[in-house]
């Protein structure tokens, strides 16, 4: 499944906020700094989806808030 994320670093609150199947918003307590913003998406991405971390790839936006995620499903 792919996933079109706009992310919100630095909130006070983090959680995820889904307007679609395929679009959310992600709230996130860490800075965008060294890749903290990421590691904090992934890891909340899996515990939705109750998946492991290393099925979750951000596939383009690395440096940008809006990202294209996948999700590969549980085996």
């Amino acid at each position: 499944m792919k996933l079109t994320v706009k992310v919100k670093p630095n909130n006070k609150q983090p959680g995820l906020e889904f307007i679609s199947e395929t679009d959310c918003i992600a709230r996130l307590k860490s800075p965008p700094i060294d890749g903290k913003a990421n590691e904090e998406l992934i890891s909340l991405l899996s515990k939705h989806f109750h998946v492991p971390k290393n099925n979750i790839t951000i596939l383009s936006g690395l440096s940008s808030k809006s990202k294209i995620v996948s999700v590969l499903p549980r085996t």
